[in-house]
């Protein structure tokens, strides 16, 4: 678990192609922002975040060892509470949030994951001007 990265993963490396490859430029890993968000949209008033389904818990795909139960539920559920509490930092702040899910990345969804990512940031894009 320790060989982990929590930057520059997969998923990330895939939305952000994506994103440089349509025009977008973003700044990525923001520490001056609650909960450091993978993409930063400044333009747009946009941050991502690319969660990993296991990590962040996610109902759809996530699981819980067989192993240890008790210790991965309870870091499980407040790696849930501490993305709860960065996101309504970032709205606070004024910041539109979207989190992107490890297993919407999957190569059978990932053109309609991406498509919906870029749909969103023009939609917000619009709403505010």
């Amino acid at each position: 678990m320790a060989k982990i990265r929590s930057k520059d993963t997969k998923p990330e490396w895939i939305v952000r192609r994506y994103l440089y490859s349509r025009g977008y430029r973003y700044r990525k890993n923001v520490k001056g922002l609650p909960g450091t968000p993978d993409i930063v949209l400044r333009k747009y008033g946009i941050v991502i975040f690319i969660h990993g389904c296991f990590w962040h818990g996610h109902e759809v795909d996530g699981h819980i060892p067989h192993s240890n139960v008790d210790f991965w539920r309870k870091k499980i559920e407040r790696n849930k509470q501490r993305d709860e509490h960065n996101k309504e930092a970032l709205k606070k702040m004024g910041w539109k949030v979207m989190t992107v899910w490890e297993c919407q990345l999957k190569s059978a969804v990932r053109e309609k994951t991406l498509l919906e990512v870029e749909y969103w940031i023009n939609h917000s894009y619009l709403e505010r001007f």
